[in-house]
């Protein structure tokens, strides 16, 4: 009698052992199949990120009617073509570690790049960015205050971005995959470089007969007094920073 039920036992024990066994396994076949599920589509959403260009903060048709108004020859769309150019002149220089290759630039943003550069060699590392692509720019924000005038312009910008040590390794991003961010870029209205302080980015104008402020910039005629107003010789819009937005 207690060799039978010790055979009995036995039996269950074993019967528990080969289910729990079965139990096991298909909880783990579950949670790997979970995983491998969970990965396929981390990675399919990580594939739609690389191709989805950000979006931009497009106030263009908002603010582009006030700068006109302020000045009548100016053209978006030359200087939208200007900007992106601008941009991928910027990161190449930084690629390449090397600013003298920054395309017709200001002082100010030669200044900033050339700090970047700096601090890579200093730090034995490069900065990579390669396939550059602009998908949009827009005007962010125009500001006028006297006869200082600045305009934000924002791009949507995707390249393969990553960084490399000293070695040769990887220290972030990937050399495979592209990613998608945005740029600020910051158009300054310089009225006379040859009469900029140190540190100023634009001066104001007076009108030579009465004394009286120009608050409209771009005006022909002053508007206290008639008088014509004289064009400056020089009259540029500057590119005086170029931001990444995280």
């Amino acid at each position: 009698m207690e060799h039978s039920f010790t055979l009995v036992l036995v039996a269950l024990g074993a019967v528990l052992g080969i289910w729990g066994f079965c139990f096991l396994r298909r909880k783990i076949g579950a949670v790997l199949y979970s995983a491998r599920v969970l990965g396929k589509v981390l990675e399919q959403q990580a594939d739609r990120l690389e191709e989805t260009p950000k979006s931009v903060s497009g106030m263009t048709k908002v603010f582009l009617p006030q700068i006109q108004r302020d000045f009548p020859e100016f053209n978006w769309k030359e200087f939208q073509q200007k900007t992106e150019n601008m941009v991928k002149s910027a990161l190449r220089a930084i690629d390449a570690r090397d600013e003298a290759l920054l395309v017709d630039a200001s002082e100010e943003l030669r200044r900033q790049i050339g700090f970047k550069v700096a601090e890579l060699k200093g730090s034995g590392q490069r900065e990579y960015f390669r396939n550059i692509t602009v998908h949009q720019t827009e005007i962010a924000h125009y500001q006028k205050e006297g006869g200082t005038c600045a305009i934000l312009v924002q791009s949507a910008v995707g390249c393969l971005h990553y960084t490399e040590n000293a070695a040769g390794e990887l220290v972030s991003g990937s050399r495979e995959r592209r990613v998608q961010t945005k740029y600020n870029t910051e158009l300054v209205y310089i009225q006379d470089a040859a009469l900029l302080q140190d540190g100023a980015t634009a001066v104001g104008l007076t009108c030579p007969n009465c004394g009286a402020p120009v608050t409209r910039l771009g005006s022909k005629f002053c508007e206290y007094c008639g008088s014509g107003l004289r064009e400056i010789s020089v009259r540029v819009w500057s590119i005086n920073k170029i931001t990444e937005i995280l």
